[in-house]
C-alpha cells in the first residue's frame, strides 16, 4: 500500500464522499488563481467548444473587464480582446456588463458556480460572448480545500495505531504524505511556469511567501499587477514600482515620517509619480495590517521583495539552479541586507538600533518547503527526500500543533517528528486528507483502521 492508496481507499467512505460543496473565495481571489494558471488552459464552452487560453492578458487597473489584451482559441480560431470572470453566469447581466460598451471587446466569460436561471452572455452590440463554466474538479483541483477549516486539537482515535506502528513504518509514512504534498506543489508552481514563465513563477512564490498567512493573497496579487519584466527594465526604480503599485505612497505619509525617512520617501514618491499613470490601480490591493508582528508589517514584506528582485540573477540561480542546494538558498536568503530597510519596520517608523532580518530564516524555510523544494524534488534526480530531511524545521505553526496533537496525542509524543520540515509538510498533508476531510469529528474516520494495514503491509518481507 502507498499513501496515494491509502488516501484513494479512505476518501471512497461515504462519510467522506458526500458532503457539501466547498465555497468558493471570494472573486479576487478567484482572479488571483486564474491569472496564476491554476485552472488550466484547456476548456470546454457552453456550446461544447475546445477553448485554449494562448494570453491570459493582463490585469485591468480601471473600469471595465478584469483582464485586457488576452489572447484566446476556441476551436482553433484565434480571438484577441478581455476576459471577464464572475461567481455565477447571471452576474453578466447583474453587474451590467451586457449594457456597459467596456466589456464589447470582452472575448471569454468564465463563470465557477452552476446557473440558476437562463442566462445570455451578449455585449451592447448584441454579440455572443463565450462562456466557459468551470468544472467542479478543476475548481477542486485549483483551491485544494478540504471540507473543513479546523480539526479540534485533541487526541484522536490515530493514536493508538500509529503508537503500535514501527519507528520505519512510521518514517515510510511521513515520507510518501511528504512526497504526495511535494508532487501537488510542484504541479501548481508549473502551472504558473506554464502561463508566465518560470521565472515570474519564482516572483510570485516569493511574494505569496512573503505574506505570509494574512497577506499572502495581498503580495501574490502585487506580484500579479506589477510583473518581474517591468522590474527588470527598470533596475534602479524598483522599491518606487512596488511600492507604489501595493498602495503604500502617499503625499501624506511623508509628513507623517521621521526627518531622517523623509529623503527616502521623497526619492521614492518622485521615481512612482513618472510611472503612476501606467500602473497605479483603481481596485485597492487588500493589505492586513492588524494583528501583525512589525517584521511582518506588509511594508517590510514589499521591501524584502524588492531586495529579492533586486538580486534577481543570484536568487534565480540558488532558486532554480540544479543541484539545488537548501543551505547556500538559504544563506542568501538570510543574507539579504538594505541600508534602509534593516533598521526599519516601516515606511514611517524610527530608525532601530538594532539591525532587523530583511529576510527571516523562518520565512526562508517557509520558501524552500512550499516552493523550491517541491520543484527540485520533481526536476532534480540528484535531491531526494534524505536531501530533504537535511532542511530543520522552522517554527510549528498551528496546524502542525493540531495534527501532532491528533495523531500521536501530545506534541511531546509527537516530538521526534517535528524536527524536519519535511515532517512538518508530511504531518500537514496527512490532517488536511483526513482530519479536515471528516466530519464526524474523528468517529467515523477509516483512517485508524487502515493504519493497521499499513503496518502489516510494511512488516512484509
Amino acid at each position: 500500500m502507498t499513501y496515494l492508496e491509502l488516501v484513494s481507499q479512505v476518501s471512497g467512505q461515504t462519510h467522506l464522499a458526500e458532503t457539501p460543496p466547498i465555497p468558493l473565495p471570494d472573486e479576487l481571489e478567484l482572479q488571483a488563481l486564474w491569472f496564476a494558471g491554476a485552472f488550466g488552459r484547456e476548456f470546454t464552452d457552453h456550446h461544447n467548444r475546445p477553448v485554449r487560453i494562448i494570453q491570459f492578458g493582463e490585469w485591468n487597473r480601471s473600469a471595465g473587464p478584469d483582464f485586457l489584451r488576452a489572447a484566446i482559441e476556441i476551436d482553433g480560431e484565434k480571438h484577441d480582446g478581455a476576459l471577464e470572470l464572475d461567481l455565477e453566469p447571471s452576474d453578466w447581466e447583474a453587474h451590467g456588463h451586457g449594457s456597459d460598451p467596456a466589456f464589447n471587446e470582452v472575448v471569454l466569460h468564465v463563470t465557477f458556480r452552476p446557473p440558476t436561471t437562463t442566462t445570455f452572455t451578449r455585449t451592447s452590440e448584441h454579440r455572443e460572448v463565450p462562456h466557459v463554466r468551470m468544472p467542479a474538479h478543476l475548481i477542486h483541483e485549483a483551491l485544494q480545500l478540504p471540507v473543513r477549516e479546523i480539526a479540534i486539537a485533541r487526541p484522536g482515535r490515530c493514536v493508538q495505531p500509529l503508537a503500535n506502528l514501527t519507528e520505519p513504518a512510521i518514517r515510510s509514512l511521513l515520507q510518501q504524505s511528504s512526497e504526495h504534498r511535494a508532487a501537488l506543489k510542484a504541479a501548481r508552481f508549473l502551472k504558473t511556469a506554464d502561463a508566465h514563465g518560470r521565472d515570474a513563477a519564482l516572483y510570485h512564490a516569493a511574494a505569496e511567501t512573503l505574506g505570509y498567512r494574512a497577506n499572502a493573497l495581498a503580495m501574490r496579487l502585487l506580484a500579479q499587477r506589477m510583473p518581474l519584466s517591468a522590474l527588470k527594465e527598470n533596475p534602479d526604480e524598483i522599491e518606487a514600482l512596488l511600492f507604489g503599485a501595493a498602495g503604500f505612497l502617499s503625499p501624506e505619509l511623508h509628513e507623517k515620517a521621521p526627518p531622517d525617512t523623509r529623503e527616502h520617501l521623497r526619492q521614492l514618491w518622485d521615481t512612482w509619480w513618472k510611472h503612476r499613470a501606467i500602473w497605479e490601480s483603481s481596485h485597492p490591493i487588500p493589505w492586513k495590517f492588524h494583528g501583525q508582528r512589525p517584521a511582518n508589517h506588509p511594508h517590510r514584506r514589499v521591501a524584502a521583495l524588492a531586495a529579492l528582485v533586486g538580486n534577481w540573477p543570484t536568487f534565480r540561480k540558488r532558486a532554480l539552479g540544479r543541484p539545488f542546494s537548501p543551505k547556500a538558498t538559504t544563506a542568501f536568503l538570510v543574507g539579504l541586507t538594505d541600508d534602509f530597510w534593516t533598521h526599519r519596520h516601516t515606511l514611517s517608523s524610527a530608525k532601530s538600533a538594532r539591525p532587523i532580518a530583511l529576510f527571516g530564516k523562518s520565512q526562508a524555510t517557509e520558501l524552500l518547503a512550499n516552493h523550491l523544494i517541491p520543484l527540485a524534488i520533481h526536476e532534480d534526480p540528484r535531491f531526494d527526500f534524505e536531501s530533504y530531511l537535511k532542511l530543520p524545521a522552522g517554527a510549528k505553526n498551528e496546524k502542525v500543533r493540531r495534527c501532532a496533537i491528533r495523531l500521536f496525542g501530545s506534541e511531546e509524543a509527537a516530538k521526534p517528528w517535528l524536527k524536519k520540515a519535511a515532517h512538518h509538510q508530511a504531518l500537514l498533508q496527512i490532517y488536511h486528507d483526513f482530519c479536515l476531510e471528516d466530519l464526524t469529528d474523528c468517529h467515523d474516520c477509516p483512517f485508524p483502521e487502515q493504519l493497521s494495514q499499513w503496518q502489516s503491509e510494511k512488516s512484509k518481507p
